[in-house]
């Protein structure tokens, strides 16, 4: 007999522009685009395999499933899921690591990027007649920079920090890395930081680091009181890392020249976040993983961990 095959939040994976047919080949598979919390039980009565994004899945649910024996958490941090419950349950909890790799590197460039060439500015100024009303053929109301020269700091050298650094190299930046990892593992042109050094010395810094209940919200004021004035400060891994107002108050007075963030510590965030309305604050709403490509690699990751489950071996196995 074919599995049950449920998804309870699909829409930010599948918004209708990728094929479900290899998961309905699996099993009999039903997608729902969100799922409150009230009706998770519901959704998920009598599935063998559920399928997550962001739906939380507490001890007390997992208890009221009896027949649930995979969770396949559609992202790389599975922290929705109350893995210790599901171990103890039988469940198995698989997550996609890796599959956005390439795409949160490159969303780090493009911010970065934004800033340095103010590329969105200067169309948008010119949407407003800002070039056509200049007496000269060339005009500019913002600075622009090169990054060549430029110190970068990675926070996290794991695979997104390493692919960071890839790509950034031909711009000629000096590369740095915060890191538990020692300075022979690392690649032979990034030098190894501490983090005070990283933000006092640094010209960007980039945070590409898992969150813990040991480093969130470490970028502090405490820490922003040491940072080189005019620093860029890159976030696309997670918004609890930092302290919201510390950020925004360094934005105001100069220690910081940029904040450039895919993530903010509440997701969506209040019309009325601090950091939505500083002009140097640039925040997309959490994007950097959503390329088609990326998302179709969390799918087929899906696919081959149910595959796996199957056949008796199961592969990316959090829990």
């Amino acid at each position: 007999m074919k599995p049950k095959i449920v998804f309870l939040d699909c829409l930010t994976v599948n918004a209708g522009d990728l094929d479900w047919q290899p998961f309905e080949a699996l099993g009999d598979f039903t997608a729902y685009d969100r799922t409150e919390t009230a009706d998770i039980v519901s959704r998920a009565a009598g599935a063998d395999i559920v399928l997550l994004n962001k739906t939380p899945m507490t001890a007390e649910t997992l208890a009221a499933l009896p027949r649930l024996r995979l969770i396949c958490v559609a992202a790389t941090g599975y922290d929705v899921v109350d893995v210790a419950a599901a171990r103890s349950l039988g469940i198995d909890v698989c997550n996609c690591a890796g599959y956005g790799t390439k795409a949160v590197a490159q969303m780090v460039v493009a911010l970065l990027l934004e800033a340095t060439n103010r590329v969105g500015h200067y169309a948008e100024a010119n949407r407003h007649g800002l070039w056509s009303g200049s007496k000269d053929f060339c005009c500019w109301d913002s600075p622009l920079t090169e990054l060549d020269g430029k110190r970068l700091a990675i926070v996290g050298f794991g695979n997104i920090g390493h692919a960071v650094a890839d790509m950034l190299r031909p711009f000629g930046v000096a590369l740095y890395a915060v890191t538990s990892k020692p300075q022979e593992a690392l690649p032979t042109d990034v030098g190894k930081m501490t983090l005070d050094e990283a933000f006092s010395t640094c010209d960007i810094v980039s945070l590409n680091c898992p969150l813990t209940r040991e480093n969130e919200r470490f970028v502090n004021g405490d820490l922003l009181e040491k940072a080189k004035d005019g620093l860029i400060l890159i976030n696309t891994a997670r918004g609890r890392l930092v302290d919201d107002d510390a950020v925004a108050g360094a934005l105001r007075n100069g220690r910081l020249a940029y904040y450039l963030a895919d993530v903010l510590s509440t997701e969506p965030p209040r019309a009325d976040h601090v950091l939505l309305h500083e002009p140097n604050a640039y925040i997309t709403p959490h994007i950097a993983w959503a390329t088609a490509e990326a998302r179709q690699r969390i799918l087929d990751i899906i696919v081959s961990n149910i595959q796996a489950f199957m056949a008796g071996r199961p592969q990316n196995v959090v829990n």
